[in-house]
């Protein structure tokens, strides 16, 4: 297998890690976060670590000390990270009409009802 298949898409860690938080329900450590999402191995304690500091950094996850390490709790869940993602991306281009209406006519059938249901809800009802 290539390398580059073996990456993870962009989001794709903390995604894992944020669903891995709110499922356990409590605080965990790093290493218990890397042992739930990769039980197997193959996932280093240094890149939890650093996604957990990112994540914290994006107020997606609470921290705080228990004697020389941290425990993490979800703030957030993975359809939260995406949305913000979504929104930074947005708000980098001066042509967001633009971005918008590439973005929708590259959705699938499906997913535009979708949006154009989202739209349509009023949530004062």
């Amino acid at each position: 297998m290539d390398s580059r298949d073996e990456r993870r898409k962009p989001g794709e860690l903390e995604a894992a890690i944020v669903t891995a938080l709110r499922e356990a329900g409590r605080s965990l450590t790093p290493g218990q976060v890397r042992e739930l999402i990769a039980p197997e191995g193959g996932l280093s304690y240094s890149a939890v670590v650093t996604t957990l500091n990112r994540l914290h950094k994006k107020q997606a996850v609470t921290r705080r000390r228990e004697g020389r390490s941290f425990r993490y709790g979800a703030l957030v869940d993975a359809a939260d990270l995406v949305a913000q993602r979504m929104s930074a991306l947005l708000s980098a281009e001066s042509d967001r009409a633009g971005v918008l209406r590439r973005f929708v006519s590259d959705l699938g059938a499906e997913d535009e009802d979708l949006l154009r249901r989202l739209l349509a809800d009023d949530p004062e009802d």
